[in-house]
């Protein structure tokens, strides 16, 4: 063997990157695997709670003064979701004073009421106002045709979404609590974070909308690992011939941004196109969180 044989070769220039891109656009659906059987909107919400309900009953006294988001402690976070559940069952019954009523403003009270009661009661109020939203969606799906649209906090959404929506707020509040008290975060059922990935793909043009994003993107989602998958979005409205980006990531990952719970650079990203788009992508994706 003589001493140029024995030396490395320079790849050619670029030859990682063009085999990365390469392989990431011929990857099949990141469906989960193994893949499991799919559940209702209302199924998921079912879940959410049960597991927020676990976590209350888990938590110290102490843990309930602790700060939990914006000037809220848990037991004021878990007053304003009792508040959200409130306002979603006048939703279904039609009420459109709160079709357009602010996230946060209309539960304010009811987060505020909570001071100096005892959490055994905020629990409870809570968990009654969780059931009663599931009774009023089991009376509600019979009559369901998948075409009505319910009116919530700015928010218009099939019921089954709108439950999707509110697995999804669940989830959020019980790693804010989780955070707070100094728990380990907690990850979705693979069919509930299925759900969760795939509302958070498909509103994707809305959030684009809302943020003024109007260059036109052809998007290939890849969101990997359970309750992942792959969608194509178009987002952006202008006249010219949209960009095709690419986007992967997991889908755990891409929920804690959808929530405004993990910034984009939070991400173990792989980017094929152009990143200023991407970037783009992603911040709006950050917004579609209410909070």
């Amino acid at each position: 063997m003589t001493t140029a044989d024995s030396e490395p070769v320079a790849l050619p220039l670029g030859l990682r990157e063009r085999v990365m891109a390469a392989s990431l656009l011929a990857r099949g659906p990141g469906r989960p695997v193994p893949a499991g059987p799919g559940i209702s909107g209302a199924e998921a919400f079912a879940r959410a709670a049960g597991a927020f309900y676990g976590l209350l009953c888990a938590l110290s006294e102490e843990d309930w003064a602790r700060p939990a988001l914006r000037d809220l402690d848990v037991q004021g976070l878990v007053g304003h979701l009792t508040g959200v559940e409130d306002d979603v069952q006048r939703s279904l019954a039609g009420d459109p004073a709160v079709a357009n009523a602010n996230h946060v403003e209309s539960t304010q009270a009811e987060a505020v009421r909570q001071a100096g009661r005892s959490p055994g009661l905020t629990i409870q109020e809570w968990r009654r106002a969780a059931d009663r939203t599931l009774d009023l969606v089991r009376e509600a799906e019979p009559a369901d045709d998948g075409t009505a649209r319910l009116a919530v906090h700015g928010v218009r959404l099939p019921l089954t979404s709108l439950l999707v929506v509110r697995a999804f707020e669940l989830w959020v509040h019980e790693n804010d609590i989780r955070r707070a008290a100094g728990l380990p975060p907690s990850v979705p059922d693979t069919p509930v974070l299925r759900l969760m990935s795939d509302l958070a793909a498909r509103l994707l043009p809305y959030a684009a909308a809302r943020t003024g994003l109007a260059e036109p993107v052809d998007v290939h989602l890849v969101l990997t690992g359970p309750g992942g998958g792959t969608w194509d979005v178009m987002v952006g409205q202008s006249p010219p011939e949209p960009v095709p980006v690419a986007i992967v990531t997991d889908a755990v990952g891409f929920c804690r941004l959808a929530a405004n719970r993990a910034a984009a650079a939070d991400l173990d990203l792989h980017i094929i196109g152009d990143s200023g788009r991407a970037a783009g992508v992603l911040a709006a994706a950050s917004t579609l969180a209410l909070d």
